[in-house]
């Protein structure tokens, strides 16, 4: 009747995180594939550390995903073209550097990315934090 479930907190995990996209705004899911990728370049970054090559490839390639599929493909050249134009380039710049970590085995280039990252990461946030004011001023009124 029912599937058994191998790994349960597994299970609630995607749940949880399907339902956290169901309810996010579009800025709230930019910021979830900022966390996303952040989170593939730390688990790269271990994986690189402890000698696992083909884990660190596979999280390195998760986080080029994230850049190219999701963050890349979100830009809107019709709204914003020069914020697009450069938002674009330096996704372009991440990816060719997540590329060059991996082939070279080189954290320091992934702690850049992360930077990079985070920074941008930070201003998606301040414009969810406006956003979620402005959407509260106009129901109190």
């Amino acid at each position: 009747m029912f599937a058994t479930m191998n790994n349960p907190a597994k299970t609630y995990a995607k749940v949880g995180l399907e339902t956290g996209v169901d309810a996010a705004s579009p800025v709230r899911l930019i910021v979830m594939l900022y966390d996303g990728a952040l989170l593939a370049i730390a688990s790269a970054e271990h994986h690189m550390k402890e000698g696992r090559v083909p884990e660190k490839g596979q999280a390195i390639s998760h986080a080029i995903r994230i850049i190219s599929e999701g963050l890349r493909a979100s830009l809107d050249f019709q709204v914003g073209s020069d914020l697009a134009e450069k938002l674009d380039a330096l996704y372009d710049y991440m990816e060719h550097r997540l590329m060059q970590a991996n082939l070279q085995n080189q954290p320091a280039i992934l702690r850049e990315v992360a930077g990079l990252l985070r920074e941008l990461k930070s201003a998606w946030e301040e414009i969810a934090s406006d956003s979620a004011a402005v959407a509260k001023n106009k129901g109190a009124a």
